[in-house]
C-alpha cells in the first residue's frame, strides 16, 4: 500500500511526480529536492552552503508531513553541479545529520533542474 505525501511547507513538484511516497506505513522515499524557496516557487540566491540549506529545509518538511525526522533518514543521495562545492555542502549537511548519519552517495552531474548547485534525495524508515 502507498501513500503519497504532500505539503505546502516544501516546494510543490515541478514535473509530474509526488514529493514523496510512504510504502507500508513504514518506508519513506523522497523525491530530489532542489534549493526553491516554496513561498516563491524560485532558487534562492547564494553559494552551495546556501542552497544545501535550503534543500535541507525542504527534506526536513517533506519529512515532518510523513511523520519522521533527519533521525529517521538511512539512505542519501547528493547530485552536485560541481564536485569541488563537496566540502562546502558537506558542512551543512553535517548540520543536518547530526545524530547518525545515513549512508550516502554523492555525484557530481552536468546540469540540475532550474540550475541548481545541488540536489538531495532521501530514503528513511518511518516509526509511528
Amino acid at each position: 500500500m502507498t501513500q503519497k505525501i504532500f505539503t505546502d511547507k516544501a516546494p510543490a513538484p515541478i514535473g509530474p511526480y509526488s514529493q514523496a511516497i510512504l510504502v507500508d506505513s513504514k518506508f519513506l522515499y523522497l523525491a530530489g529536492q532542489i534549493p526553491l524557496d516554496p513561498s516563491t516557487g524560485t532558487i534562492v540566491d547564494g553559494d552551495v552552503k546556501a542552497q544545501t540549506r535550503q534543500v535541507l529545509k525542504n527534506i526536513e518538511a517533506v519529512l515532518h508531513a510523513a511523520g519522521a525526522s533527519f533521525a529517521s533518514v538511512v539512505k542519501t543521495t547528493v547530485f552536485l553541479k560541481d564536485i569541488a562545492d563537496f566540502a562546502a555542502m558537506n558542512e551543512v549537511y553535517a548540520e543536518y545529520f547530526t545524530a547518525s548519519a545515513p549512508a550516502r552517495s554523492t555525484v557530481e552531474v552536468a546540469s540540475l533542474p532550474r540550475d541548481a548547485r545541488v540536489e538531495i534525495e532521501v530514503v528513511a524508515i518511518v516509526e509511528k
